[in-house]
C-alpha cells in the first residue's frame, strides 16, 4: 500500500509519501509545496493544487491523509491553512482517493506514543520508524511524511479489530 501524508500549509505544504509492504514501512519521496507570499491568494492555491497533482500522477497513492486544521490564535493563518487544506482535499477528492484526517495530537500518539510529544520527538521517531540516515527536512517534510505512517498505524489497529 502507498500512502501519502500531507501537513497543510499555504506558505509551505509538506508532503510524504510511503510504502507498507507486509508491515514494513519505507519512505518513498518528501518534501514541500511552497509558494511566494508576493503571489496573490489564488496564485498561490493553484501553485499547490497543480503541485499536488503532479505528486498524484507520479506516484499513485492508494490512499491520503491530511493533517486536521489546528486553530491557534492567529485567525488569519487559521483561515489561509483552511483554503490551503480545501484546495489539498478538491485534489485528493478528484484523484478518487479515500482521504482520512487525524489531529496534532492523534498524529504524535499514533508516531511516538505520546500526544503531547514535541517536534524533535516526531522527527525522531519518523527516522526511526522508516529507517532513515538523516532526518526529514525541512519540518513539515517530516511532518507529511508522521501524517502517512499514523494513517497506516489506525488502518492497521483497523483491521486488526
Amino acid at each position: 500500500m502507498r500512502i501519502l501524508g500531507l501537513d497543510p500549509g499555504t506558505a509551505t505544504t509538506g508532503y510524504g509519501i510511503i510504502d507498507v509492504i507486509d508491515g514494513d514501512l519505507s519512505a518513498v519521496t518528501y518534501g514541500v509545496i511552497t509558494t511566494s507570499p508576493k503571489e496573490s491568494a489564488p496564485k498561490r492555491l493553484q501553485t499547490i493544487y497543480q503541485e499536488l497533482n503532479h505528486l498524484l500522477e507520479k506516484y499513485q497513492p492508494d490512499a491520503a491523509a491530511i493533517e486536521e486544521l489546528f486553530f491557534g490564535r492567529n485567525i488569519t493563518t487559521a483561515i489561509t491553512v483552511g483554503q490551503a487544506r480545501g484546495v489539498l482535499m478538491l485534489a485528493l477528492a478528484n484523484a478518487n482517493l479515500p482521504i482520512s484526517e487525524y489531529s496534532p495530537p492523534r498524529i504524535k500518539d499514533a508516531v511516538t506514543g505520546y500526544g503531547k510529544a514535541n517536534k524533535a520527538q516526531v522527527q525522531l521517531m519518523v527516522r526511526n520508524l522508516l529507517d532513515l540516515e538523516e532526518t526529514p527536512r525541512p519540518d513539515d517534510a517530516a511532518d507529511g511524511l508522521a501524517v502517512a505512517i499514523t494513517h497506516y498505524q489506525y488502518k492497521r489497529y483497523e483491521s486488526l479489530l
